[in-house]
């Protein structure tokens, strides 16, 4: 079924989000509000972490899609389910069918995170690979929706789906009556929909802020040119929000009732993730941390008490690690510097004894001899080290540059 961007605001109401509140009594949790001691120094009021990365399989997703699943009709229930989805989506359809006794099948990308595809059969889905992106994988799925008869369910473009995420606008305004801005991260836009729905017509004069991934960012010039547009080749760490095209119900519901949408930077993105880690000791997958990575970029620009949903936390360690080691070189806290020596006994000691008086922490060093660039004496070193900040990797490349290397850029 097809909805027409005009009559989004009919179709979800604030009657639908607690109707999807009581429904989900018992089922999803009523997360943590946390507070941030470091952004609320930063924006100069308080701010506060609604913890959905705590929530029954890491995300909000779970909220929508037992909503969703909950409404189906017997013959649809006996049908079963069928969805597409790299991680969240995939993982809160398993749990909210297993929990209703409905059977479901998830197709997931060939290259999906292992740990997100063994969460999804865990939660009880049978998943099928299928695909190298997305949008080829929810191609097999409607494919198999029509040949099956089993229900599609949408990670976003349906009123059931977004009354279930709406659900948590209203935890936040019970959790934090005192609240002025709510920021929150935009994919295809069911989280950012269904919160304000419930909040607008609660507190009209909360600001809701959408945060996108600058190279995924579809809303800022869908809502400019007045309908959803497509952007080709969205691409950004947080997949969780790498979506080329806002939704149709969504798309209407964030027009009128979102304050604004920012982008942010993939720095932005991986040292908001290195701050969640660190300093609130949460473990925050990209897409989730992009509301922290808004108020990171331009802290005076949100007027507090601020409320920074934390949508997801299932992040793949491998993709953790580099994600970390990105939100350390963008913090000044990691340089790789690449120099070259005389290849003699003794070289690579005399450089180390440099970085030690700087008090620079080697992580890696490599060598490269047999490069056609270098003479025949010489030899490129490679050099990944820790770092305490901007001021230390200035000193330590000073240093450097003092003793007589040469640094290549």
């Amino acid at each position: 079924m097809s909805y027409r961007t005009a009559d989004s605001l009919q179709l979800v109401t604030l009657d639908d989000v607690r109707g999807a509140q009581k429904m989900l009594a018992g089922v999803a949790r009523m997360t943590a509000m946390e507070g941030s001691r470091h952004l609320s120094r930063l924006v100069g009021a308080p701010v506060h972490f609604k913890c959905e990365n705590l929530q029954r399989t890491g995300s909000f997703k779970l909220r929508g899609a037992y909503v969703r699943i909950a409404g189906l009709s017997p013959e649809e229930r006996a049908a079963g389910v069928v969805a597409a989805s790299a991680g969240n989506h995939a993982q809160g359809v398993a749990l909210a069918s297993s929990l209703l006794g409905v059977r479901s099948t998830v197709f997931m990308p060939k290259g999906a995170p292992l740990p997100k595809v063994a969460a999804t059969r865990h939660y009880g889905a049978e998943v099928r690979a299928h695909g190298t992106v997305v949008d080829e994988t929810l191609a097999a799925a409607q494919e198999y929706a029509a040949e099956t008869g089993a229900v599609f369910i949408h990670p976003f473009d349906h009123p059931d789906i977004i009354a279930g995420q709406g659900t948590v606008g209203l935890e936040i305004l019970e959790q934090c009556p005192e609240v002025r801005t709510i920021v929150v991260g935009i994919g295809g836009g069911g989280l950012a929909a269904g919160i304000a729905v419930a909040v607008k017509a609660l507190r009209p004069d909360v600001r809701i802020v959408g945060v996108q991934a600058a190279g995924a960012a579809a809303y800022p010039p869908s809502l400019a040119a007045g309908r959803p547009l497509s952007i080709e080749n969205p691409a950004t760490m947080a997949d969780g929000i790498k979506v080329g095209r806002p939704g149709d119900v969504p798309f209407g519901i964030i027009g009128d009732l979102v304050d604004e949408v920012r982008t942010v930077s993939e720095n932005d993105l991986s040292s908001a993730l290195l701050l969640c880690l660190e300093r609130a000791k949460l473990v925050v997958e990209p897409a989730g941390a992009s509301p922290v990575a808004a108020l990171l970029s331009e802290p005076e620009a949100f007027e507090g008490p601020v409320v920074a949903l934390l949508s997801g936390g299932n992040v793949d360690p491998l993709l953790m690690q580099r994600i970390l080691r990105h939100g350390m070189a963008a913090g000044g806290r990691y340089l790789a510097v690449t120099l070259r020596l005389t290849d003699r006994p003794g070289a690579l000691a005399t450089l180390l004894g440099v970085l030690s008086v700087v008090d620079a922490n080697v992580l890696d060093v490599s060598h490269v001899r047999t490069d056609p660039r270098l003479g025949l004496t010489e030899v490129e070193v490679e050099l990944h080290l820790e770092t305490k900040g901007p001021e230390h990797c200035a000193e330590v490349n000073s240093a450097l540059r003092k003793a007589g290397y040469t640094i290549i850029d």
